[in-house]
């Protein structure tokens, strides 16, 4: 083995930090921090009425003359250059840093553009390594879209050399290759595959909620003439309706075209709202990585390294399997933030189950996917899925005939929908261990797979509730690293007992040695 290299002086660190940021990277800064301050600066200026000395005016001008006396500041502070096989960064005056990255080290190189960026022909660059929490190793912001591409090159064909070279030293595990092929282009999102997508995913519907949030943190100022406006609009509806002496049968007609075109104007802010965010959408795969670019107005294109992939989810609602579609998604080994983070968890937004199926037999181990035998929940499961429903039904109804006498008993009428809905739910819901790779199916009307290497998991517990326990049953609770809130949770429930332990026995005989294990746990 080689000794250890010397590291290099402070000295040869602030020599290779020769290069700077494009010269408008003090704007793009300052608009970042107004955006950041942009409410207080608000509040500063047009809140608690207006005072005729204009103190507020001033400080709110010299608030933003800060910020920007801070922009223009580090863009003559902030310096770059390389030495050797990593990259190195001397920023600030009075409070100095000097970092120094290592190529090896860097696992993610993101070129970011939104519109202003690319007006300007610029970019942003983002570094990210395994550990890093969701912190870049080094944004650079803003560089000349050569430099940030030629950046993106330089960072990770050094990362690929650093790899070659400890392959050759026997410190590493890859063997040294002179080159990797091209990426290969999987997947190309047209027009109307992302018109598809803004009809299944719904999108609209977050910003309707965003905007009711919104308005809700308004404050009587906005509230208050727009419900008044709101309120005259219904009036004067109301005088025109009675005006034409319609009956029922048309008041029921018009508000149902109503209801309808509210939901054809959500539907179609979810098609625009698609069209943005995945215009051009296109997923590369090299030898040891995937590379996703999208975008419209703001344009990303991200990289993830296969073995950073820890979990999937793949999606199949009512509207997927109307159109023939399916959607996939994956946790991350670190969970950072932003567009650049969602370009990477959306993975494939969709595309039809038979390319779904080739891309997932290309990134999981040999002959695991599509699993081919499905092994069933514990036969009485149904039953602990219906149990919640009737119980909250038959309470319902009591309540219901304590209030309104007898015509609360109707509600009885959904008890058969709740057992017909639990044993569709559990005739589906079914799991798999093929090829090292551990497999739970689930869902009724909208379905889902949550699948994940066991190589690659790193928490396992077996738990059993006071009803499980009476009707023999256990379920199994599986964790990866960097799983979304948001998505499914990975787990096996409704097993029979003896058939639980004998698969947490299989799993934990795949799973690393410093995993975390619990036998049994029982919920109170």
């Amino acid at each position: 083995m080689n000794p250890p290299a010397e590291p290099p002086s402070r000295a040869a660190l602030q020599a290779a930090a020769s290069q700077r940021l494009h010269p408008l990277s003090w704007l793009f800064l300052l608009l970042a921090q107004l955006r950041a301050f942009a409410l207080p600066l608000l509040v500063l200026l047009f809140g608690g009425g207006r005072r005729e000395d204009g103190i507020a005016d001033l400080i709110g001008l010299l608030a933003a003359g800060l910020l920007a006396l801070t922009a223009v500041w580090r863009y003559f502070t902030y310096h770059y250059g390389f030495l050797g096989q990593a990259l190195v960064i001397r920023s600030g005056l009075l409070q100095r840093n000097l970092r120094l990255v290592p190529f090896d080290r860097v696992q993610n190189v993101t070129v970011h553009q939104n519109l202003l960026h690319r007006l300007f022909g610029v970019a942003s660059v983002r570094l990210e390594s395994a550990g890093g929490l969701g912190q870049a190793e080094a944004q650079m912001d803003v560089l000349r879209l050569d430099q940030a591409r030629a950046l993106e090159a330089l960072v990770r064909q050094g990362a690929q050399r650093a790899r070659a070279a400890a392959a050759a030293s026997g410190e590493g595990p890859e063997a040294a290759t002179p080159a990797e092929p091209a990426p290969v282009l999987w997947l190309h999102l047209p027009m109307r595959e992302l018109v598809r997508l803004g009809l299944i995913s719904n999108r609209g519907m977050l910003v309707v909620a965003a905007l009711f949030a919104a308005l809700s943190q308004a404050g009587d100022a906005v509230m208050k003439p727009l419900g008044n406006q709101l309120y005259a609009g219904l009036k004067e509806g109301e005088s025109w309706a009675a005006s034409l002496h319609l009956g029922p049968l048309a008041y029921g007609l018009a508000s149902l075209l109503l209801l309808l075109g509210l939901l054809a104007l959500v539907r179609a802010l979810s098609v625009a709202l698609a069209i943005v965010q995945f215009h051009d959408f296109r997923l590369l795969a090299g030898e040891r990585e995937l590379s996703v670019e999208r975008g419209l107005l703001s344009r990303v294109r991200a990289h993830l390294p296969k073995r950073r992939v820890q979990a999937y989810t793949l999606h199949e609602s009512l509207l997927h399997r109307w159109f023939g579609r399916r959607s996939l998604s994956v946790d991350r080994a670190a969970l950072e933030t932003g567009n650049e983070a969602a370009a990477l968890r959306e993975l494939v937004p969709l595309a039809t189950p038979e390319a779904m199926d080739g891309m997932l037999q290309r990134l999981l181990p040999e002959g695991s996917w599509p699993p081919r035998h499905w092994q069933p929940l514990h036969p009485r499961a149904w039953r602990r899925v219906a149990f919640p429903g009737l119980l909250a039904t038959l309470a319902a109804s009591g309540l219901l005939v304590a209030w309104k006498g007898l015509p609360g008993l109707w509600l009885l009428l959904l008890l058969p929908l709740v057992v017909l809905r639990a044993r569709i739910w559990a005739r589906y819901s079914a799991w798999s261990l093929e090829g090292g790779v551990i497999s739970v199916r689930q869902g009724w009307l909208d379905r889902h797979w949550r699948f994940a290497e066991v190589r690659k998991l790193h928490a396992l517990e077996l738990r059993q509730s006071p009803f499980d326990r009476r009707h023999g049953m256990a379920s199994l609770h599986l964790d990866s690293l960097g799983a979304h809130p948001m998505a499914p949770p990975l787990r096996i429930p409704y097993l029979p007992v003896a058939e639980a332990v004998r698969l947490a026995a299989a799993l934990r005989a795949g799973m690393p040695r410093d995993a975390g294990v619990s036998r049994a746990r029982t919920a109170a």
